[in-house]
This record gives C-alpha cells, structure tokens and sequence, in this order.
C-alpha cells in the first residue's frame, strides 16, 4: 500500500455494526490469542460483546478501504479532579492499525481528527497509557503520572497496628466502593471519575477471584478500599485508596491477617509516594516507571479553568507555547489575574513574566508531574527566575493519581 491509495479510503466514525472489525483489529494489534483470553477467564464472543458499550458510547474514529477497517482511534469521555476542578477530558484507547497500512499517515491524521472533536466538546485534555512514549511525545504528548510497584515478604507486614473500624469484603458492584471512590475522586487531584463504563473497564480483565474489602470505622462508614487478588500464596494488590491514616491503617492490618496464608504482598501505587518509610521493616523492593502521558488539547481553556494558588491581583504571566500538531496552541497566552481570583487569558499583550514552552513541557507542569525550577534547569522551558518563582508559588505541587488504565 502507499499513500496514493489514501484517495479510495475514507474517515468515518465507528458503528456497533462495526464491532467484530474493532475486536479484530484490537486482537491482531495487541496479539491477543484465544489462550490469553481463557487465562483471563473469557471466551471469544464474551470479551467481543464487553467491547459493544465502547462503541456506542465512545467517540470512535477509523480509517476504511471500502468497508475493511485499517486503523482506528477511541476516544472515552470523562472527567477528572485537575487541582480541585472538574475538567473534562478523553482517554484515548485502541490506537491500532494493520500493517499493510503503515507508512501511509493514516494515524497522525485520524489522532489529529479525533482530537479537533475533543476540543469542540469542550475535552481540554487527553490521556493515554503510552505503547512508545517517543512516538507520542513527538505529537505533543508528556509522562504526568507514575506506576510505583512493591513487594513485601510476608515477614516484613506491619504488626502493630491498632484501628476502631473493621474490614468487610464486598461485591465489585457495592454502592460503598462506587460512593467511596467518588468521595476519594473528589478530593484527588488526578483521579478520574467512574461511570458506569469506566467501571466496566476497570473490571475488564480481573478474574473471577479478584476481591474487594472496605474498611469502615466505628460508625459504619466506609473509608478506604483495597482490590486483590490471593494466587499461589501471593496477594496481588491492584489498588488501595484511602480517606484518611485511619482507613490506611485498617487495610494494612487487614493484610497482615492473611500472612499465614501468603508468602509475600506484590502491589501497585499511584500516590506517588513510595510506602517503604511507613513500614516496620522499610527493606523492600520498590520500582517505579512512567504509567500515563497527557496533552492539553486546548491551552486557552484548559488555562482558564485552571485553580491556580497563592495569586494576587496585578500577578500576570504569558505563555509561548508551540504545539507540533494542533495550530490553535501555537502562539502567545496573557493570563491575568483579577481580585476576586478569576483567570483573564488575552493574546493582545504580554506580562513581564514571559515563558517559552512546548505544549509537552506545559501539560506536565500544570498537573504538577514536575515542577517549573526543574524543567527550566533541564532547558524544558525557558524563563527568568522572577518568572519561575511566581510559577512556583502559583502552580500545586501535588502530583497526580491515575489508577485507571483502558
């Protein structure tokens, strides 16, 4: 194939009459074989009518020569705690494309598709878990969060551990985990809010083993949550949310009840912040590794809710920002900020406080994922240190927690 045969292929959206094309290239893709399927638990035409809500739900763009599907492109709606504020963003999933039809373009052309619709619904941001970070940090993506992962030998869990509450598990479908993740959404820069699809996506790939335990406290409310999985005397924790220590506590004690069942406890965290120092014995193992990127796919509104902190009316700062694929982001952004703490964005003058930034650089900075000083040490942006201490003062510095993973 080359790009002359572009002119007998076509854009269009993706119907559930399309969904065994979908499957099929998902499958082919990400080599997904029947015996991968049976070790999840699924069979064939299950995990193909699971993907159906996708389609009618999602924003779902693809290439087709003819009627054979090429490529495609999935977009799910949904929201976000961005710092305090509710944004909405897509979660770009099912990036595949047929071999024959590489080389041709099709990709860049359908992301650059999908990502206009995004910013006419009013999505300022997208997220996606990253097949090659270098692919898409040359399209304007960055790394915003990190996957922490550890493992504690069974005679390294905490013993001394003395909570009020009680631990109960529960149905995956319990309003007490739907109520309690909303409740840690809300106050969780970074999460995601749970639909019912994202839910369903949640639960995609867990077996039927997978258990989930609440903790409540002496009043009966349900303060934290941990999902896992007991397998060969290992207990795999998929994630652990928390309201408060109490809740934290509750759970780790909950897991030391079972260390005469276990070995070791394998895990994963998204707090970004490592476990060890909380621990009796800290000598354990931790890795961490990249987990999503994000892109601002429209600056002036993504800035413009932003919850900027510490700012004084008279503060003002312009961003430069350069975008190598959306041309609405190229070009200078004023903010101004007024008494009554409101956000004023103007392309007719600059601020004294100037910085030059790729649009990467600026989705990282503004989920806090690193913090201004750094990125303008390591030549990621370009500013005076009069303009980096107010980035400093006015940006979070809480780093964002992103568990989902579609």
């Amino acid at each position: 194939m080359t790009a002359n045969n572009l002119q007998n292929m076509h854009i269009q959206k993706l119907q559930p009459g399309h969904l065994e094309q979908y499957n099929e290239l998902l499958r082919y893709a990400f080599q997904v074989t029947e015996k991968t399927l049976l070790e999840y638990g699924w069979e064939d035409d299950e995990i193909r009518q699971s993907k159906f809500p996708v389609l009618e739900r999602a924003n779902v763009l693809g290439w087709f020569d003819g009627d054979k599907l090429a490529s495609q492109f999935a977009v799910y709606p949904m929201k976000m705690n961005i710092h305090g504020t509710t944004y909405d963003i897509g979660f770009i999933t099912s990036v595949s494309t047929y071999p024959e039809y590489s080389g041709m373009g099709l990709m860049g052309k359908l992301m650059k598709q999908s990502l206009t619709e995004m910013k006419n619904l009013g999505q300022s941001l997208s997220l996606l878990y990253p097949y090659s970070i270098p692919l898409y940090r040359n399209k304007g993506w960055e790394i915003v969060s990190d996957k922490m992962s550890f493992n504690i030998k069974d005679n390294q869990l905490p013993r001394k551990i003395s909570v009020g509450g009680y631990v109960r598990r529960v149905e995956s479908d319990s309003q007490d985990l739907i109520r309690l993740h909303n409740l840690f959404a809300n106050k969780t820069h970074g999460c995601i809010f749970r639909d019912d699809l994202a839910w369903e996506e949640y639960w995609r790939w867990d077996v039927d083993d997978t258990s989930v335990a609440i903790y409540y406290n002496t009043a009966g409310e349900p303060l934290g949550y941990m999902v896992y999985l007991l397998k060969d005397a290992v207990m795999h924790i998929k994630e652990m949310i928390y309201l408060n220590i109490e809740a934290w506590k509750g759970l780790w004690k909950y897991i030391a009840a079972h260390d005469s069942m276990i070995d070791e406890v394998n895990g994963n965290n998204y707090s970004n912040e490592p476990i060890a120092f909380w621990l009796e014995d800290s000598d354990i193992k931790e890795t961490v590794r990249p987990y999503i990127m994000g892109r601002i796919i429209d600056v002036k509104k993504f800035l413009a809710d932003y919850n900027f902190r510490n700012i004084r009316e008279g503060d003002s700062v312009t961003f430069t920002v350069t975008d190598p694929l959306l041309e609405w982001n190229n070009g200078t952004f004023t903010l101004e900020f007024d008494d009554s703490k409101k956000t004023n964005i103007t392309t007719a003058r600059e601020s004294e406080n100037t910085v030059e930034t790729s649009i990467n650089t600026l989705t990282t900075m503004l989920l806090s994922y690193k913090r201004p000083s750094y990125l303008n040490e390591m030549e990621r942006l370009s500013a005076g240190k009069k303009t980096i201490a107010l980035l400093e003062k006015i940006i979070p510095s809480e780093k964002a927690y992103i568990s989902d993973y579609l």
